[in-house]
């Protein structure tokens, strides 16, 4: 099975489509891979590209993994491979894709395709959608282009109907689990957090598993919150003061702080919106179920909708807000109050 030798967790429907398409000769000029950040989307991209063009492949739609060619595009540097994705203000403009125009306009260097491997799309602006249709409505018969996007639907309608649409959707939480425990040797219970805190999604679970220093993170952060929570207003606003003034020269790196705490933050708010609500859907912080439960015994569902909707419309104005004023806002939007007292005195 394809799902095997390209080693795809969770996808393996899509795997063995995308091998089909190659062994049957009827490869689309386009492949849009949609899901969330983390599901594996990059990934697939990457083996579908491999398994284009491996020099070494036994089985059409087969790639080896160990040729030149496999090994330089899953380093996402060969020679018939662009890779287009955002900048650091986090925009993909329109003169990025102009300039892959001008690369797959060109025969194939030493590959039997030129592949345009462009990574989360969403963020790409609407000039740059519109050149990417008509790099979509003009096809080179040798290259293939790979586009992945949180959401499908974002996007233009005309954009989404020239490719051949691949969902992608997160694992069971158990099955992620125990494919962790298998994988990396953990025991149940950091594989069973890492699953959560991925939401099934396995990309982002291996990256977890391989990088304490994500786990590191996210403690900071949500340690940050645990405080803010239980602090008044004066501690909140001195936070964001600390946060978004004047100590950041460069107002892209309190952007880049905000885009990795407010995901942080956003799944904190959304475990307490369902024990407050008494949903049984399966919380993402399951190490903080104590934390979650105090904060939803001491305020009311619209409470916790509030604060996921002002954490939601915080992260889709960060390119372009004032930062400060957008932090104040956001923190004293947060419940206070009777919560306040009792976690500060727990």
């Amino acid at each position: 099975m394809a799902s095997m030798t390209w080693n795809i967790h969770g996808h393996e429907w899509a795997a063995e489509m995308l091998a089909q398409h190659i062994a049957n000769g009827k490869l689309r000029h386009a492949y849009l891979f949609s899901g969330p950040e983390g599901v594996g989307r990059r990934t697939l991209a990457l083996r579908f590209a491999q398994a284009v063009n491996c020099d070494q492949a036994s089985t059409p739609g087969e790639a080896c993994g160990e040729c030149i060619t496999c090994r330089q595009i899953e380093r996402m540097q060969h020679a018939d491979l662009a890779v287009v994705q955002a900048e650091e203000a986090g925009i993909l403009k329109v003169e990025q894709v102009r300039e892959l125009q001008h690369f797959v306009a060109l025969a194939p260097y030493s590959s039997q395709y030129r592949v345009a491997l462009i990574l989360n799309f969403e963020q790409a602006n609407a000039s740059a959608q519109n050149a990417l249709l008509k790099t979509l409505e003009e096809p080179n018969s040798h290259v293939l282009l790979l586009v992945t996007v949180d959401d499908a639907e974002s996007l233009l309608p005309t954009i989404t109907s020239r490719c051949e649409l691949m969902r992608l959707r997160p694992m069971q939480i158990d099955a992620l689990t125990a494919l962790l425990m298998e994988r990396y040797s953990l025991d149940k219970t950091d594989s069973d957090l890492y699953a959560h805190l991925a939401g099934g999604r396995a990309g982002y679970a291996f990256r977890l598993a391989e990088n304490p220093d994500l786990l590191e993170q996210r403690k900071r952060w949500m340690s940050d919150l645990n405080q803010l929570i239980a602090g008044g207003k004066n501690e909140r606003i001195a936070y964001s003061r600390k946060l978004t003034g004047p100590r950041f020269v460069d107002r892209d790196k309190a952007k880049a702080e905000l885009s990795i705490a407010f995901p942080y933050w956003l799944s904190f708010w959304r475990d307490v919106m369902l024990v407050a609500t008494g949903s049984k859907t399966a919380l993402t912080n399951i190490d903080m179920e104590n934390m979650i439960a105090n904060v939803a015994g001491f305020i009311q569902p619209v409470e916790a909708a509030n604060s996921i909707r002002g954490l939601e419309q915080a992260l889709a104005r960060l390119q372009s807000a004032n930062l400060q004023l957008m932090l104040d806002n956001l923190l004293l939007d947060w419940p206070v109050g009777k919560m306040q007292y009792e976690m500060s005195n727990d």
